[in-house]
């Protein structure tokens, strides 16, 4: 590994979340000694006045910025004005202090969200403002979207170095299980296992589990974001992902198998699919940065399961 990360100090925003946790890990594993993750019960990041305190007390030459309010279908549906404010608000404020603070680079993590509902497959960064997104998460979409805006924005006018990565959907050991807010695989896996913990037949999902999406382990997701920390200083967007697509009904029954679900899985088509398809072009990243993800799908969703289990303690996860 290089020595880039060994003397800098990097702020990881949602460095104690899900995907920042495996950040994080792979910053100590290449020598950073100097990591600085803002809680939330320290600094409230949709405030100006506690980015700006957090820049004076914890002086980045580089921020990642993880940090968003964030969940599935029905988290989006429920939440839209919450999660397009604080998304596009703590954001726009961390570039522009990063700006101010004259820190030396920012990387901006966006979403799959933002590219438009029937992006051709594979979604090429070229087509990311060839249509509006998804109905039911276009508000977070947009929200982080916003950033590559500003971003290439202020590359232009001030010189500053700020690069905006897309990665895909997350999962992993670590991913959040709570059925209000959790994203697919989590969903599944906890549908699967709450059935077999209460011998139920019969678990129900959600739309008509014929859309498709992509899916990326949190670690190798973590991996692409350092390597482009690290190696890729451009102002066009980069895709993080693995490159492959699944129908929802497909993954439905590939959970139920690993978990040993044998039951029935029924659809209700009167909830939302989301998006009809989703699959990246990752050859920007590869070629960029040298990224490429590593961990195959039926190994990674086998030691979420795993983790899961051990975690997993009447109906909670501890």
């Amino acid at each position: 590994m290089s020595e880039f990360f060994e003397t800098r100090r990097i702020v990881v925003t949602g460095g104690a979340g899900f995907l920042g946790r495996y950040v994080v890990e792979g910053l100590r594993r290449r020598g950073c000694e100097q990591i600085l993750v803002p809680e939330i019960e320290d600094y409230d990041l949709v405030n100006m006045t506690d980015v700006v305190r957090m820049y004076r007390d914890m002086r980045p030459d580089i921020v990642i910025h993880l940090a968003a309010v964030v969940g599935g279908i029905g988290a989006n549906r429920a939440h839209p004005g919450e999660f397009f404010y604080k998304n596009l608000m703590m954001g726009v404020q961390l570039i522009e202090q990063a700006r101010l603070h004259e820190v030396e680079k920012f990387v901006a993590i966006g979403t799959i969200c933002a590219y438009p509902k029937h992006t051709a497959v594979p979604f090429r960064e070229a087509d990311l403002w060839d249509g509006y997104p998804e109905e039911t998460n276009a508000p977070y979409g947009l929200a982080k979207k916003m950033l590559l805006v500003q971003s290439q924005a202020y590359r232009q006018e001030y010189g500053y170095n700020s690069i905006f990565l897309l990665p895909v959907n997350l999962y992993g050991p670590g991913d959040n299980f709570d059925p209000a807010t959790s994203h697919v695989i989590p969903a599944l896996i906890k549908k699967c296992q709450d059935a077999i913990d209460t011998e139920a037949e019969t678990i129900v999902c959600w739309g008509t589990g014929q859309v498709s999406r992509e899916f990326i382990y949190a670690a190798d997701a973590a991996e692409g974001i350092l390597l482009a920390a690290e190696r890729y200083n451009g102002a066009e967007p980069v895709n993080i992902g693995a490159g492959c697509e699944i129908r929802i009904k497909d993954l439905a029954e590939k959970i139920a198998a690993l978990t040993g679900f044998q039951g029935e899985i029924r659809w209700d088509p009167s909830l939302p699919d989301g998006q009809p398809r989703r699959c990246l072009d990752v050859s920007k990243a590869r070629d960029a940065f040298g990224f490429e993800a590593g961990t195959a799908l039926d190994q990674g969703l086998q030691s979420t399961i795993e983790w899961y289990r051990i975690h997993h303690v009447g109906g909670k996860t501890v």
